[in-house]
């Protein structure tokens, strides 16, 4: 593929023998550590020096020789499929080192050097198919991190740490347990693409609307039966996948309404006849409860919430392209029943059709 590259860039042909004695490519080789440490003792100071990338993937390596280090020119090390359990502080010292490559072995979050974050030119790091249960906290210290691959562990939580990570613009975390995702992520301005399918997601935080730049959202195979009305801005989209998620007409049909309770409905009555009510007039939880009022999202009601509210779920188009399920707030179910309601959203016309959706434009959102 890199030759491909170059023949298409024209690039003559001493050219292409320069970008080939840079790589050294050793995969495939069945080496364990003992062998390949023969190998890399045998390579002259010169020739290592020469060295931009090194491909040491599909072998039987459980621990990387010291001799790495003698490769200060390296750029790419690619380490996947062996059998390492521990990345030594060796590494370090590979201070041109832009991506590194470690999918498929045994390493967990103690696995990684203490000073990890210390690789300042590291872009693309690759840690899918281990047994990371959360993420080494020193990997939010690489701070020109571009690219960062978690698939395929059992982590369970994401901390608020990721938006450290200021110039991500991929971040693959399918195939894990995560069960929800921390508002944070939000902050990732130059996301592109957010891979989070395969794992327990019942939901989304609102903020995921604030990657302006996300262009490819994988969310197949969760638990989730809406998604934030704030997606419906995020203009730029161009992949979204849903296959796999319980967004079914049935959710809707099924949605039950807990009748409110009488401190409801007297604090209801309260705010919609604007009747005072100042700090000697109530107890001071009494008031509290009365602030908590929020708007009903049917535009033409007057009515307000407490504790008591209608889970509504409303299909609206997105980029011309899906029909998504939103998630939104009625007081009463009679709001969602009333002719009066019509819905603004990104397709003007749309209109109350969550019993009547057609299975033609269903099938687009859960399979897409």
């Amino acid at each position: 593929m890199a030759e491909d590259c170059i023949q298409q860039k024209g690039f003559a042909s001493n050219d292409r023998d320069d970008f080939h004695n840079k790589i050294l490519d050793l995969s495939h080789n069945d080496l364990d550590g003992s062998n390949l440490e023969d190998i890399l003792s045998t390579c002259e100071q010169n020739e290592c020096r020469n060295k931009s990338y090194i491909y040491l993937h599909h072998n039987r390596l459980r621990y990387l020789p010291s001799y790495i280090t003698m490769f200060k020119n390296l750029r790419l090390l690619d380490l996947s499929y062996n059998n390492l359990n521990v990345i030594p502080d060796g590494i370090l010292e590979l201070t041109s080192l832009n991506t590194l490559l470690l999918r498929s072995n045994m390493l967990d979050e103690m696995s990684l050097p203490k000073n990890f974050g210390d690789l300042t030119t590291l872009e693309v790091l690759n840690l899918s198919g281990n047994n990371f249960k959360v993420l080494p906290p020193q990997i939010f210290d690489l701070r020109e991190l571009r690219s960062l691959y978690v698939g395929g562990n059992q982590i369970e939580q994401i901390p608020g740490d990721i938006k450290r990570l200021e110039r991500l613009e991929v971040l693959y975390l399918g195939g894990n347990q995560l069960t929800e995702i921390p508002a944070d992520v939000g902050q990732l301005q130059y996301l592109q693409a957010l891979v989070l399918c395969e794992n327990k997601l019942r939901s989304l935080p609102s903020t995921i609307s604030c990657l302006r730049r996300l262009r490819s959202l994988a969310l197949h195979k969760n638990f989730l039966t809406t998604l934030p009305p704030e997606i419906v801005t995020l203009r730029g989209l161009i992949e979204l996948s849903l296959r796999d998620n319980p967004l079914v007409v049935r959710f809707v049909k099924d949605m039950t309404y807990t009748p409110p309770s009488l401190r409801e409905l007297a604090a209801r009555c309260i705010k919609i006849s604007k009747i005072p009510y100042g700090q000697h007039d109530l107890p001071a939880n009494l008031r509290t409860f009365l602030n908590s009022a929020q708007r009903c999202v049917n535009p033409r009601c007057k009515g307000v919430y407490f504790d008591t509210r209608v889970e509504h779920i409303k299909f609206v188009d997105f980029c011309g392209k899906y029909r998504l399920p939103l998630l939104e707030y009625l007081c009463s179910p009679l709001c969602h029943t009333s002719p009066a309601f019509t819905y603004s959203s990104s397709d003007p016309e749309s209109s109350d059709e969550e019993s009547t959706v057609p299975a033609s434009k269903l099938k687009r959102v859960l399979l897409g």
